[in-house]
């Protein structure tokens, strides 16, 4: 193997980033700052190994690449591989792997802290003047809670959705593990419907797949609390944001916090860019993203190609 394709390099935002190792890792790169659809195919059909981000590889690409041996997703979704093609192809395809469990998981507890504790419109009062105004020592007008003795429901229970339910467990919140969609049941774990019902916070950490798209859509929304907050930091496919923005409005559910959106970037029309409202927190897919968990993903990324190399692929996905 000698040549390597990075189709979509910006999205990592490598200026801070060193990627001495991945430069070393093949004989010749080419990098591009990012792909158009209509350019993919070109742009594979001399690589032996292509690493996206977030660009799709659609069947037809797979299947007219052939010099391709290995996709390196440099995430840990693959939902933009079409990865039953890959494996008909004979193409390998691998993912990184914990490289933002930190950073994710801050991220879980940012957005919540900011819905429960009321942060947003709190501090667009005193930026109105109001607590200059108040007759009072503090400014109190809208109720704020604390996260301890509340129920969080997990929806995804691997090392982010574990490394969320450790960090719950430290701020005095119990922790309750949706059963596996599908599979075999695992022991201690309760129904989605159970989920649904008796969590004060809900927290997705599943991948984006044929089972969990709209996974949360207007059902699921009427059977949470009213109190409840919904959290997704994992793929927006999951929650019909819609059905999501109705429930706001309905009074349905309490709040929701999103760093992902269904497309991205959002299109001006996106239900999630127009309820202007301090109920939902919409951050632009940033959870993952510090710096030293972008540096562990080309790490991880660079890994993935050498031990390809040398005949041992690490972090193979199974289509």
């Amino acid at each position: 193997m000698t040549s390597g394709v990075f189709l979509d390099l910006d999205s990592l935002h490598p200026q801070d980033l060193d990627l001495t190792e991945l430069r070393d890792s093949l004989p010749t790169w080419t990098f591009f700052d990012q792909t158009h659809p209509g350019q993919v195919a070109e742009r594979l059909s001399v690589a032996e190994v292509v690493v996206t981000n977030k660009v799709c590889l659609v069947g037809e690409h797979l299947r007219t690449a052939p010099a391709l041996r290995l996709v390196c997703v440099a995430a840990t979704g693959t939902n933009n591989v079409d990865l039953q093609a890959a494996a008909e192809a004979g193409i390998v395809v691998s993912n990184a792997r914990n490289y933002a469990t930190a950073s994710v998981t801050e991220a879980v507890f940012a957005l919540l802290l900011s819905l429960v504790r009321q942060l947003d419109r709190y501090r667009a009062q005193v930026a109105a003047g109001h607590w200059s105004e108040s007759p009072y020592f503090c400014l109190f007008d809208t109720p704020i809670e604390e996260l301890s003795g509340k129920t969080l429901g997990i929806i995804g229970y691997g090392v982010l959705g574990q490394a969320v339910a450790q960090c719950a467990q430290a701020f005095g919140m119990r922790v309750i593990v949706c059963q596996r969609l599908h599979g075999q049941p695992v022991e201690g774990r309760v129904p989605l419907q159970t989920i649904l019902a008796t969590s004060d916070v809900i927290s997705l950490h599943c991948p984006l797949a044929a089972s969990t798209r709209n996974l949360i859509g207007a059902p699921e929304l009427k059977a949470m609390k009213r109190s409840a907050i919904l959290i997704n930091t994992a793929r927006g496919g999951i929650v019909n944001e819609a059905a999501l923005v109705d429930a706001l409005r309905r009074g349905e559910i309490a709040g929701a916090g999103f760093d992902v959106a269904r497309e991205e970037p959002p299109p001006a029309d996106s239900p999630l860019l127009n309820y202007p409202s301090p109920s939902l927190i919409v951050t632009p897919h940033v959870a993952w993203a510090i710096r030293s968990a972008r540096q562990r993903l080309v790490n991880e990324t660079t890994e993935n190609i050498r031990a390809f190399r040398l005949g041992r692929p690490r972090n193979q996905v199974i289509g």
